[in-house]
């Protein structure tokens, strides 16, 4: 998880990430702000518009009501009306002629109105004058709406439902006599159909969930599409927003100033913003493609700008190989474009110096190893001559010439091929010891002995010239020269088990060495002591050019194992 999480923290990722952040931020406020406007928009608008339809709706009523009081005051003005109530009250009975009279005058007139269904006039005493009967007023309404309609002075007022039939409302009025100075002579009730105030259209049951409810100056209900128990909180209410039925609903109520009456209008809250949605989808698809535009603008932009600097980023990579390539020059930002150029001088300038101090390495690493082997020549030439110095007085001339042509084939070995070549076959560096070996018997005689124990599948193995005979020698003079006795010397070349590496074994059965000559010999090895005679040169020699021919941890030490009594044994590894 960590590395694929540090795999895509990248410059152009980042800046992508952050863009993406940014926009999104941007179009969600946007989005909110726009959301929450128009919202209220919707709903302002949709609040206004109940409004004035509740007030075209209660304009509607005032108009009907005003054209009843159009209609009574037809009747009350006419003159056959006035003189019959004139008659009443100077207390003259008025004839049944008379009143058959009225009947068809008032039944003209309200056959030319909308919503009469039948017109009743009363005298001062109450009496009924038409229809002809011997109904009293005080048994037909409520005294209280005579003691209003006095109050009044002759306008229209309504009396509510009517008691006799609820399909018809009442209207009722005091009648003032014209030729008598207005004096109270009667009252007029015109009898209305209910339907007469119906609802619109769009307010009637199933057309809409609305809900209209029309009342008088006493709160009681002249017309409704509602027809549940809540009625009465309705009418209570005195905030915008009312919970009926587990629904909310916007409330908005209008009174009419000329009759009083009091229209509530109750419109469904979900249904007013209807238009939410759609613009919630709107606002959505819109975000949607505006990520979408800026994520693909965004991912242009990021490529364009880290472009140039992982192109220079991949060009720097290369130093791991060795050399500092040139990264191509290309158009971008000025800024880049210097970074760009710093590069490419930096690289021409460092593949000068690491070409430089690369030569010098080389120079100073020939000349370290022609150094090291100028040490092996003398010592060994050194060992040689004394090796035939000791075998003059007792080999014959063939013997002694033999060993002269040995001698003549080590220094062609050792002296010859220096500037030819570094490197030999480990069967040229065996035969060298073989030759070695037959010089070192003239002095050590048959008691010397060696073997050599190697897979032939090796000897082509290349190696550094004179790594295995400086041992051989040591094994020599340290342990022959300081035994009596036979001594034997055994060089061993074998494959190390899982790797490719060769170990290379030199052991003699020589007297061995104390932990603490040991230790003296590792230090003089690694130039830890000062050195004197010689002592320890063969090890500190191979040691150093093991050192600089490999770099494996492994091929640069020598190892070193010895018992006092048992002898010695020192090996190393090479790479095949």
């Amino acid at each position: 998880m960590f590395n694929y999480i540090k795999k895509w923290n990248t410059l152009r990722n980042q800046l992508l990430v952050v863009y993406l952040i940014v926009m999104f931020i941007v179009l969600f406020i946007v989005s909110t702000i726009t959301y929450i406007l128009v919202e209220d928009l919707l709903q302002g608008n949709a609040e206004d518009q109940i409004k004035q339809t509740v007030i075209e709706s209660s304009g509607r009523y005032d108009s009907l009501f005003e054209q009843l009081n159009m209609v009574t005051k037809q009747v009350l003005t006419n003159e056959e009306v006035q003189e019959a109530l004139l008659m009443e009250s100077r207390g003259e009975i008025t004839s049944f002629n008379n009143r058959q009279s009225l009947m068809s005058t008032t039944n003209l007139i309200q056959a030319n109105a909308d919503g009469i269904y039948s017109i009743e006039i009363y005298n001062d005493e109450y009496k009924r004058i038409i229809p002809i009967d011997s109904t009293i007023l005080l048994d037909r309404i409520d005294p209280q709406w005579i003691i209003r309609a006095n109050e009044q002075g002759g306008r229209l007022i309504w009396l509510g439902e009517d008691p006799l039939d609820q399909n018809y409302f009442l209207v009722g009025r005091q009648i003032n006599l014209i030729d008598d100075n207005f004096k109270h002579g009667g009252y007029i009730i015109a009898r209305v159909n209910r339907s007469y105030f119906q609802l619109n259209p769009n307010q009637q049951d199933g057309e809409t969930k609305d809900i209209t409810i029309l009342v008088d100056e006493m709160n009681e209900m002249i017309v409704s599409n509602y027809h549940g128990d809540d009625f009465e909180k309705i009418l209570a209410e005195k905030s915008e927003k009312i919970d009926i039925n587990n629904q909310e609903y916007m409330l908005v109520k209008e009174t009419s100033p000329l009759t009083g009456w009091t229209m509530y209008n109750l419109s469904p809250v979900n249904q007013l913003t209807s238009g939410i949605s759609t613009v919630q989808s709107g606002i959505l698809i819109a975000g949607v493609i505006g990520l979408l535009i800026f994520f693909i603008s965004s991912l242009f932009l990021s490529t364009f700008i880290t472009k140039p600097i992982t192109r220079l980023t991949k060009t720097m990579r290369t130093a791991g190989e060795g050399v500092l390539a040139h990264n191509p020059v290309v158009n971008s930002t000025n800024e880049i474009n210097e970074l760009n150029q710093t590069y490419n001088q930096l690289a021409a300038e460092t593949n000068y110096l690491v070409q430089m101090v690369y030569e010098k390495e080389i120079i100073k690493n020939r000349t370290e190893l022609k150094a090291l082997q100028a040490q092996i020549h003398p010592h060994f030439l050194f060992n040689t001559l004394d090796a035939l110095y000791w075998s003059l007085d007792e080999k014959e001339e063939e013997e002694l010439a033999n060993v002269v042509l040995a001698m003549s084939e080590l220094f062609r070995y050792t002296i010859t091929k220096e500037n030819q070549d570094e490197w030999v076959t480990i069967k040229e560096e065996l035969d060298h010891i073989e030759r070695y070996m037959k010089i070192m018997r003239m002095r050590f005689g048959d008691r010397l002995n060696w073997e050599k124990d190697v897979d032939p599948e090796w000897l082509h193995v290349m190696i550094p010239k004179l790594m295995i005979q400086p041992f051989v020698e040591n094994a020599i003079l340290h342990g022959a020269g300081n035994v009596v006795g036979n001594s034997h010397i055994t060089v061993t070349i074998e494959k190390v088990s899982h790797v490719n590496r060769l170990r290379i074994v030199v052991a003699d059965n020589g007297p061995g060495m104390s932990d603490e000559k040991l230790a003296e010999v590792k230090k003089l090895m690694e130039g830890g002591l000062s050195q004197q005679k010689q002592h320890g040169l063969a090890l500190q020699n191979v040691q150093q050019r093991l050192r600089m021919y490999y770099e494996s941890e492994r091929c640069r030490e020598i190892t070193i194992a010895s018992e006092e009594g048992k002898g010695t044994m020192v090996s190393f590894e090479i790479p095949v």
